[in-house]
């Protein structure tokens, strides 16, 4: 994180919280600063250190440093997460088929996965749910990523004893889709029109018209270049997942928090802060370099909230498997005519 991206955000995270701004005691004399407070958090987030192996190098106490860290991503959650938490608008949704369209995948909007953290201190009574095939106690989160490694949803807080099916249907990825309130997307492969994005996910999600998935014991030439593309394509979101916990190991190791709150401010801050550096350290222009060669653009429903057949429509257009598997078969032709005779 560039120094004036810091500097951001204590100058955000000082003025939403009065807690870390600096005042005098009842004797007169200054106590801890703002840059205090929020380097402990932050040592907390990037290095994964224990509070009580700061307070020497930091001169806090470690109930501050803990303090600091709850009170530190809690506010930066409620700072930032509107901006950059948020689902893509118009112009992100044109950005990101832009891009995806160069690459042969019109229409895809981001790779689906899920990660496991584990709860070091989950509560005994609930190690049970919380335990899956990690054989720990963990926690899930669901995130969609683009080719740049921006995180554009987010929903962490299921226990670890359930799958990635499990997770979906109960997460709000595609609720915006079926209300009629996410930009819609117009493109054409192989001759059929199309007016859903989709992402593209690994061999355990559904077959359903929003998912592009790997095709199993792939036969033919086509076939199996379609596979080994969805698959190099698809690793944007496990690339996501590991940049995210380079820069904040605490997300990677063992969770050692007690209440399951303070661990989704954690994780949200992290991702947050996560988008904010992708945004940061993005050239000049390269958001306008990427719209060249583009195909059409996206155009958006603003239309009022539909009765309930209209939504009973849409929700059986995104589970449609006939829809999955014709898509399907329409970007396996699409990528063997880009360079299926390389």
């Amino acid at each position: 994180m560039k120094r004036d991206l810091y500097l951001r955000i204590v100058q955000a995270v000082q003025e939403h919280d009065p807690w870390f701004q600096q005042r005098r005691n009842a004797a007169g004399e200054l106590g801890l600063s703002s840059l205090q407070k929020v380097t402990a958090a932050f040592r907390m987030l990037a290095y994964d250190a224990p509070a009580d192996s700061l307070d020497e190098c930091l001169r806090l106490g470690e109930s501050t440093i803990v303090e600091s860290m709850r009170r530190f991503v809690r506010a930066v959650v409620e700072v930032f997460g509107d901006e950059y938490l948020r689902a893509p608008n118009e112009e992100d949704t044109a950005r990101l088929i832009a891009i995806n369209e160069r690459r042969g995948f019109p229409g895809m909007l981001g790779s689906i996965d899920c990660m496991h953290w584990r709860w070091k201190n989950c509560p005994t009574a609930w190690s049970g749910s919380f335990t899956g095939h990690v054989s720990a106690p963990t926690i899930i989160l669901e995130a969609v990523a683009s080719r740049d490694l921006w995180i554009w949803h987010a929903f962490f807080g299921m226990p670890g004893s359930l799958n990635d099916i499990n997770v979906l249907h109960r997460s709000h990825l595609l609720d915006n889709l079926a209300a009629g309130e996410a930009p819609k997307v117009q493109y054409s492969i192989n001759g059929h029109h199309y007016t859903m994005g989709y992402y593209l996910a690994d061999g355990i999600y559904p077959e359903w018209a929003t998912f592009v998935k790997p095709i199993q014991s792939a036969v033919g030439r086509k076939r199996q270049h379609f596979v080994v593309q969805q698959a190099a394509a698809r690793k944007d979101v496990e690339r996501a997942f590991g940049v995210l916990q380079s820069r904040f190991p605490i997300v990677r190791g063992a969770a050692r928090l007690w209440d399951q709150e303070t661990l989704n401010d954690v994780m949200t801050a992290c991702i947050i802060m996560h988008n904010m550096i992708i945004e940061d350290e993005r050239p000049d222009g390269e958001v306008e370099h990427m719209y060249e060669g583009a195909g059409e653009v996206v155009e958006t429903s603003h239309d009022s909230t539909p009765p309930l057949q209209v939504f009973m429509q849409r929700y059986r257009a995104i589970r449609s498997r006939q829809g999955h598997h014709q898509l399907r078969d329409d970007i396996v032709e699409h990528l063997w005519q880009l360079h299926g005779g390389e």
